[in-house]
């Protein structure tokens, strides 16, 4: 285990709680590093199946997939 100093967080991720929330957040941040590698599509293709998925069990956590989406749409190119 790496130990890096209290606060620090290098993927981006929150800290949340195990379970639903802190799934989301990490797919958030996988969403992102595939916008920041290049693989727009492909991340507007997984934020909108996200967004689907919890938009009736967790529809707060559906609204910050489906605002990603959003921002990612602008920078497709076809």
């Amino acid at each position: 285990m790496v130990s890096r100093p209290a606060g620090s967080n290098p993927t981006g991720v929150f800290d949340a709680p195990a379970g639903p929330a802190r799934l989301s957040e990490i797919l958030l941040a996988s969403i992102r590093a595939l916008d920041a590698a290049g693989e727009v599509e492909n991340a507007c293709r997984l934020a909108g199946q996200a967004c689907v998925a919890l938009r009736r069990d967790d529809p707060a956590a559906a609204r910050r997939f489906d605002a990603l989406l959003h921002r990612l749409t602008r920078k497709l190119t076809w």
